[in-house]
């Protein structure tokens, strides 16, 4: 039997080495596998990688995880599974994003069909963090949007500075911040391409970290596209849902 024919049982009972040396936990083989997932999402694990993914954020039954304007909450369908019952996941979205996915958000957690999960809907400036509370954090495609500003179409400015405080105090010492973004060319400018390519340079995001609590602990490169030349839109049909990605796993200072 193939490694990955091994990776979606579910009854896999020990780790599958996959590409890039990540290796596919049972728990998030399950989570991947498991027969509830909409065909809406599963259509999109060939280009979204999501059992690369979570092993290489490290998430694990248990846990308690933020996932930070979750969209229509592909990821968060996943962790839901993982963390199991003794687990939480905290669905984030604000009213932009909300608009943006439609009813998805809704139908996904309609008649609390994912148990583990809270949804908490909020201005990302204003949303409230129990101290010492989270082990992860995933944001995926996210970061971009904190470098621009467009309240004529409902989009807030964020701080990420204020966004970084919050998460240095509601991780526990060890967790993981997991993130995922469009990749910009380097020394591209960050405000005008942010909101208009939706794309970031991964130098940009890695400096934003540096006088916080977290410290950059592994990167990985099973979402990069070698293909993409950076100058699309990330909307555009011809690169829609196969850009040039980078995954970046930053760790809390113990």
């Amino acid at each position: 039997m193939s490694c990955s024919t091994i990776m979606f049982s579910l009854f896999l009972m020990a780790p599958c080495p996959q590409g890039g040396g990540v290796e596919i936990s049972a728990a998030v083989a399950n989570a991947i596998s498991n027969p509830q997932r909409p065909a809406e999402d599963i259509a999109k694990d060939a280009h979204r990688k999501p059992a690369e993914v979570l092993s290489f954020f490290n998430i694990e039954p248990g846990m308690t995880v933020l996932d930070v304007f979750s969209g229509g909450g592909y990821y968060t369908e996943m962790l839901n599974s993982v963390v199991g019952e003794d687990g939480k996941v905290i669905a984030h979205s604000n009213q932009a994003y909300m608009s943006f996915v439609g009813d998805t958000f809704t139908n996904r957690h309609a008649d609390g069909r994912l148990a583990q999960t809270e949804t908490v809907i909020s201005e990302l400036d204003e949303l409230e963090l129990e101290k010492d509370s989270l082990d992860a954090a995933m944001l995926v495609l996210t970061w971009h949007d904190f470098m621009f500003a467009d309240p004529d179409n409902g989009w807030l400015a964020i701080d990420e500075t204020l966004l970084l405080d919050k998460l240095c105090s509601a991780f526990k010492p060890g967790g993981v911040l997991g993130l995922i973004d469009h990749a910009a060319n380097s020394g591209a400018p960050t405000d005008e391409t942010a909101k208009t390519l939706h794309r970031i340079d991964p130098r940009v995001v890695k400096d934003s970290f540096k006088d916080s609590c977290f410290s950059l602990e592994a990167s990985a490169d099973f979402l990069a596209n070698p293909d993409d030349d950076h100058n699309l839109s990330v909307f555009d049909k011809a690169i829609r849902g196969n850009t040039d990605r980078f995954v970046l796993r930053f760790v809390k200072n113990q």
